[in-house]
């Protein structure tokens, strides 16, 4: 199944270099730089031709535009299909849940989310783009969660953070298993708030107030950004990006709430310098992950390392001249900084530009 997605995507890769030459072809010849004869041009165009309609039938690709915008309208589609689906168990469940006595309610918890697992997983292998399965694994996460939260309520078990461990392992599987990006996002959120939650009882806090201290969430951060670097991603489109983001806003985030809301720390400095020293974390950090983005080839980690860079500056700037600067002035300064970014970004472009030229 990997081998089939990843020569899937490889298969789209191609297609859009077929319409990419294509193009690049005709602007040559519309200019008068290159001639290709006619019998040499409509081998090729015969050969893209067939190789296109080998793709669409093989792998379910798109090889038109209009095939890409219809694709982009059916995964919309089936996220909200998904989420509608999803909410509407909740629902349902709230709604009839104490009309049905205590055994068929086990049976119900027990078997809906086992049974929705195996379908989604019998629907990736019927299916080649997987929106069915994607549906289908959406509910049956949501059914797990509500599984154990009401089984909790049944037998009256303690909350724990485990819960969460376990919502994370299931989405987990349930994501790589069906190729599905969301399911991935819900995973990193659960473990993250579990990982928070631990770090938040080690330090002698209840669990469940693991929010009043964002420090929690850095170990998440540092945890989840790294293992698309200890596990390969290659076979699996997208979801080292979801990773990567994620991670940079769990922390970078929690550095911006510090920097201006230091009585919230663990730290036991001044609130001042609790401040100032976050702050200056996040423009050091903020533009370490600028340059680790371009070195890696990351525009993920380049984008939220701009975008953190640039709260942090707009934040420390209305704290210095908010209150004395005429407004005018203020926002004409914004708009100065916002310019001399903008120069910093272009020259980085234009390196980066040309070190690729040069290679």
């Amino acid at each position: 199944m990997e081998n089939n997605h990843a020569t899937q995507v490889d298969a789209q890769k191609r297609v859009d270099q077929i319409h990419a030459f294509e193009k690049e072809l005709a602007e040559l010849e519309n200019q008068a730089i290159i001639t290709i004869a006619e019998e040499q041009k409509s081998s090729i165009e015969h050969y893209h031709k067939n190789l296109l309609s080998l793709y669409a039938e093989t792998y379910d690709i798109d090889t038109t535009t209009q095939a890409k915008q219809l694709t982009l309208g059916m995964k919309i589609a089936s996220l909200l299909g998904a989420l509608a689906m999803a909410i509407s168990i909740f629902f349902l469940f709230h709604q009839f849940w104490g009309h049905i006595n205590t055994t068929i309610q086990v049976a119900i918890l027990i078997i809906a989310p086992i049974a929705l697992f195996v379908l989604a997983i019998y629907l990736t292998k019927q299916e080649k783009n997987s929106y069915f399965s994607k549906i289908a694994a959406l509910v049956s996460l949501a059914c797990f969660v509500l599984n154990l939260s009401m089984l909790g309520q049944i037998f009256n078990i303690s909350p724990s953070p485990n819960a969460f461990f376990v919502w994370s392992a299931f989405s987990f599987i349930l994501a790589y298993a069906c190729r599905a990006r969301l399911l991935t996002f819900f995973g990193i959120v659960f473990f993250s708030n579990f990982l928070a939650m631990k770090v938040g009882t080690w330090s002698g806090m209840y669990w469940i107030s693991f929010g009043e201290k964002p420090e929690n969430f850095l170990l998440a951060a540092i945890v989840i950004f790294l293992i698309p670097k200890f596990f390969s991603h290659k076979n699996y489109c997208g979801f080292d990006v979801i990773y990567r983001v994620m991670a940079m806003i769990m922390f970078f985030l929690p550095l911006l709430i510090l920097s201006n809301f230091g009585e919230i720390s663990y730290l036991t400095w001044s609130v001042n310098f609790i401040e100032g020293f976050y702050q200056l974390s996040g423009f050091v950090l903020s533009t370490m992950a600028i340059w680790l983005g371009i070195k890696q080839k990351w525009p993920e980690v380049i984008n939220s390392g701009n975008i953190f860079f640039i709260l942090f500056l707009y934040t420390k700037t209305f704290d210095w001249w908010w209150d004395w600067m005429p407004k005018y002035v203020f926002f004409f300064i914004i708009g100065l900084i916002a310019l001399l970014a903008l120069i910093v970004f272009k020259r980085l472009r234009l390196s980066s530009s040309n070190e690729r030229v040069t290679l």
